[in-house]
Parts: C-alpha cells; structure tokens; sequence
C-alpha cells in the first residue's frame, strides 16, 4: 500500500492524511485496518473519509457504511473524480 515511499524513512503518523487515504483506497484487509485503527484517532480517519476527494466511489462508499458516515458527508461522492 506504500510502495511508492521508501519505507525506511516513512513515518506514516508524520503524515495521517496520506497514510489513511492509502489504507481507506488500497489496504483493505483486516491486518491494514487493525493498523490503521491502532494508530489513528476514529475522528482522523473520518476526516480524510470526509474530505479526500481522491477516493474512488466503491472504497468512498464501503467506508462510508462502516463508519456510519451518509454519502452525502463523504466528499469522494460528489462532483467530478
């Protein structure tokens, strides 16, 4: 899910938003999520949910249910993508 970082010099809770955004869209196994969830606050991650419109429409959407959060709060499900 980082492989276009180097990993040795990646501090993931240096930048949440990005670290997030890569687990949200790509890392959806449940090893990447439990990661996630240890390492960031409920709120960060429903920030970037929220926020990143970069989000494809399906993982926007399955998120979106897990967390409870409507479509129309999820930024990644409006306007053009």
């Amino acid at each position: 899910m980082f492989w276009d970082a180097n990993l040795d010099e990646l501090d993931p809770t240096a930048y949440p938003f990005y670290a997030i955004e890569r687990v949200l869209e790509y890392g959806g196994d449940e090893e990447a999520v439990g990661w996630m969830r240890r390492t960031f606050t409920d709120e960060q991650i429903l920030d970037v949910l929220r926020t990143d419109r970069r989000l494809t429409p399906p993982s926007a959407t399955f998120w979106a249910f897990i967390f409870g959060v409507r479509a129309s709060d999820v930024a990644a499900l409006h306007g053009e993508h």
